[in-house]
């Protein structure tokens, strides 16, 4: 499951994995992002929220994931991973490569940096 949050006040939507991901997921996350991007025309970001990170249910969820960064990825300015899960540095070296968003990771206690960063509240 995907939890998909959106404060259109400041442009951060945030996602929450929990359990394995589904091709659905993304489809519910584009759902609900997709509207303000059309308004707005980018978001200042995505906070990917989770302890440690989720599988996928099957080889069309991880293609689905792919679609979802390959349509989105443009439209974001910046991404924070909160984790305490290792993926999220890994993630902050690799897919910065692959994105055009700046990417960052924080602990999962953190969250607080992690929206205050993608606000440019905090010196990077």
């Amino acid at each position: 499951m995907l939890n998909v949050s959106l404060d259109s006040s400041v442009g951060i939507a945030t996602l929450e994995p929990e359990g394995e991901l589904t091709a659905s997921d993304f489809s519910a996350a584009a759902d609900v992002i997709d509207p303000f991007l059309e308004k707005m025309g980018e978001l200042k970001g995505i906070i990917i929220y989770t302890k440690s990170f989720p599988s996928w249910h099957s080889f069309s969820s991880l293609v689905a994931h792919l679609k979802f960064i390959r349509e989105h990825h443009k439209k974001v300015t910046r991404v924070a991973f909160v984790t305490d899960s290792p993926i999220g540095n890994i993630a902050e070296h690799v897919t910065s490569h692959f994105v055009s968003a700046e990417i960052k990771s924080f602990e999962f206690c953190d969250l607080a940096s992690g929206k205050k960063w993608i606000l440019g509240e905090t010196k990077q």
